[in-house]
């Protein structure tokens, strides 16, 4: 039980705000020792407790402004998920062990992460990708796995580091200190490997900006002076339109820029025209609509001239329990949270806006807010730009988070999609983090929390499909299919075969 707590808790110091990336595979690998021998009930129980103690402190933001009820609801279901990889690890692992096939039971953790991570990121609701292995690793030089196998290519090398950092302290206990030695090195190789291979960050450039606006104050009441957030969005525009030293192409507002409905309100139509106007480039703010009938729609817009926008995005997955209720009045018996959950609707269609240049038109793909965290979201956003250079655009708001790590955490799993996609990231929230990401995840033009703030630089365009594009689910499903087989060995007690 202790191990399991430490485990959770060594995981939670690998993400922002601490960043000890390089806790994720002791993590793991502490992890892994509880479990791999303890049989399947407790199993189970190990891994709730192992997951309680990492996502009840990782996910404290959830909380912040809405109570301890729905962090705790939250933190206990993404355990739940580590508790079902101990049940299997536990269970699968014993048998394997006892039939004197080590190897295979300490693969069975790198395999049962990628598919715990897999099974919670697409369930319920659409799951909860957030605080994956791989997203704790910004700053590791496994995040340039990502490039060939995507966020799960990642997920698997930390967890690979932490059984081999495993395999050979077990052979340290058992006295045989020289055939630790070579599973030392190589665990050392595959931690430090992959940032052997330069990633490119080539491709034509253009100049964008964007705008932090900040609001009045922090949380749930963040709008309550909509106006103030509007105008701080326009006045920082016309800041940027004054002090700029490099004319951008484009300058990006952040989610929930203008929650009055510039398509009804004229007075808002009129303050975002002047704002487009003042940098004579297209603008695109990030807007709430007060349609369909009944029912509000998260959108980007992007304005170039005229005073109603020429192109739209609508957010295609609204975040549940907090954009909308799902089965609103059963969750209402709860807690009076559930009151507070927004009334959104889906989108249908992936956004990708045409950009005009002087060396031609490129393609900028708006995501919004947590849809950055999911895989299939952004690859079909990539997708969609064909062979167009293009840029990814996150816009976010924050602003109900305070000063928690979720700002960070965020801007984290946007590096790691520049480099799963090869593509640069501009990330912009209302209150930031906000900043330039390059197609290799190295940050420019970072900006601090609760600070009205412009930036503006060139970026690298991009229209290369990376290998992590093209492979899509392959490498879950790969190993979620692996994971299976051994657990059928051992179950039926056959010898494992290549």
């Amino acid at each position: 039980m202790l191990a399991a707590t430490g485990a959770g808790l060594l995981l939670w110091l690998a993400f922002p705000d601490q960043g000890l990336w390089w806790l994720a595979p002791l993590a793991v690998a502490v992890f892994g020792g509880a479990t791999l021998r303890a049989g399947g009930p407790r199993g189970f129980l190990l891994g709730l407790v192992a997951g309680m103690a990492f996502f009840v402190p990782t996910l404290s933001w959830s909380g912040v402004y809405v109570g301890m009820v729905p962090w705790f609801a939250l933190a206990a279901l993404e355990a739940l998920y580590f508790a079902v990889q101990g049940a299997v690890t536990g269970y699968a692992g014993r048998r394997l062990i006892a039939a004197r096939h080590p190897w295979a039971a300490h693969t069975l953790v790198p395999l049962g992460w990628v598919a715990q991570e897999w099974a919670r990121s697409t369930t319920p609701y659409g799951g909860f990708p957030w605080a994956r292995l791989a997203f704790s690793q910004a700053d590791s030089p496994l995040a340039h796995l990502a490039r060939w196998a995507g966020a799960p290519g990642v997920t698997f090398g930390v967890a690979l580091v932490g059984m081999l950092l495993l395999s050979a302290a077990v052979l340290v206990v058992r006295g045989s200190r020289r055939r630790a030695a070579p599973v030392l090195a190589l665990a050392a190789a595959a931690q430090l490997g992959p940032a052997a291979i330069a990633l490119p960050t080539d491709g034509r450039t253009e100049t964008i900006g964007f705008v932090q606006g900040n609001v009045p104050t922090s949380g749930l009441d963040f709008n309550a002076q909509r106006r103030a957030v509007l105008d701080n969005h326009v006045n920082g525009t016309l800041s940027l339109a004054e002090r700029a030293t490099k004319d951008p192409g484009l300058v990006v507002w952040p989610e929930n820029a203008s929650d009055i409905d510039p398509l009804r309100n004229p007075d808002a139509a009129d303050q975002i025209a002047a704002a487009q106007q003042a940098v004579g480039v297209p603008l695109l703010v990030g807007a709430v609509l007060a349609e369909p009938p009944g029912r509000s729609s998260n959108v980007s817009l992007l304005y170039d001239g005229a005073q109603t926008p020429s192109q739209r995005y609508t957010k295609i997955h609204p975040v549940p329990f907090a954009e909308y209720i799902p089965n609103r009045e059963f969750f209402a018996m709860f807690t009076p949270a559930a009151n507070l959950a927004g009334n959104f609707v889906a989108g249908t269609r992936v956004g990708v806006f045409e950009v005009p240049a002087a060396d031609g038109s490129y393609a900028a793909l708006p995501t919004i807010c947590f849809e950055v965290a999911y895989d299939g979201l952004m690859r079909e956003s990539v997708a969609a730009a064909g062979e167009t250079d293009s840029v990814i655009l996150v816009q976010t708001n924050n602003a109900t988070f305070g000063y928690t790590a979720e700002s960070e955490q965020q801007f984290a799993i946007s590096r790691i999609r520049a480099i799963e996609h090869g593509r640069s990231v501009v990330h912009v929230s209302t209150v930031g983090v906000s900043g330039l990401i390059a197609p290799d995840g190295t940050v420019t033009q970072k900006t601090s929390l609760f600070t009205p703030a412009q930036r503006v630089a060139a970026v690298s365009l991009r229209s290369e499909r990376t290998l992590a594009d093209q492979l899509g689910q392959a490498p879950q499903a790969l190993a979620t299919g692996v994971l299976a087989l051994l657990v059928l060995v051992a179950v039926r007690g056959h010898h494992p075969r290549r």
